[in-house]
Formats: structure tokens, sequence, C-alpha cells
């Protein structure tokens, strides 16, 4: 199999819709036992494809959880950033000081809400978009 390079990846991913992308990011999360701990990739082409990211919005099944403010437990909501998502101390540490910042991206109700009741019973501010 011939290998492609990034840009020609790149101009393939463009081609797809957003729920095209979504379910590629999904098979490709299965295949290789890995989380898409942040995918600004995905939130970038979304906002290019427009009417595919508006119907998305409509079915609200996916829910991001927003991290606005760590409180004064910062070292307890950095334990629980990391107990939900795959990212390293470091990571998590960049991700709790630069709040407010996603978590979690495209959950459903259920997920949002248990990691919601995590990061706040460690002391964090939590939103649901």
């Amino acid at each position: 199999m011939a290998k492609l390079s990034t840009e020609e990846l790149i101009d393939a991913f463009k081609e797809l819709t957003l729920i095209e992308l979504s379910e590629f990011v999904k098979q490709f999360e299965e295949v290789f036992d890995v989380t898409a701990a942040a995918p600004v990739a995905v939130a970038a082409v979304g906002g290019a494809a427009g009417g595919a990211a508006a119907a998305v919005e409509d079915e609200k099944d996916e829910f991001d959880v927003i991290l606005a403010a760590a409180g004064d437990k910062k070292i307890g909501v950095i334990k629980e950033v990391r107990a939900l998502t795959s990212l390293g101390l470091k990571e998590a540490k960049d991700l709790v000081d630069g709040a407010p910042k996603p978590v979690l991206e495209k959950v459903n109700k259920e997920t949002a809400e248990k990691a919601k009741a995590q990061l706040e019973g460690a002391g964090a501010t939590v939103e649901l978009k």
C-alpha cells in the first residue's frame, strides 16, 4: 500500500462531511485503542463545514464538558482530569491552568453528567455545551 503524505491525508479529510469525519475518529480510536483528548482539528474542519455542523447541533446527543475554572483545589482537579482523559500530568496541568478549556468533547449525556459531577466534586467549575 502506498504511504500517503500528511498533505494528502488533510486533503482527503477536507472531502469528508462532519459526520463522516466523526465516524472516522471513532473507528480510529477503536482500532488503535486511543482517545482523542483534544480533537482540535475536528473542530476546525467542523467550522468550515458550516451547514453540516448546524445539522449535528440540532440533535444534541453529544456534549462537551468545559472546565470553566479550577477553583481552590487545583491538584484534585488535575487528578480528575487525568482520570477522565488519557492525558499525562503535564498536559492535564496545562489544561487546568488554561481554563476555560474542553476536557471531553462529543460525549453522551450520561458520560458528560458523570464527568461534571467528578470535576465539581474536586472543586472545579464546569459547563456542559
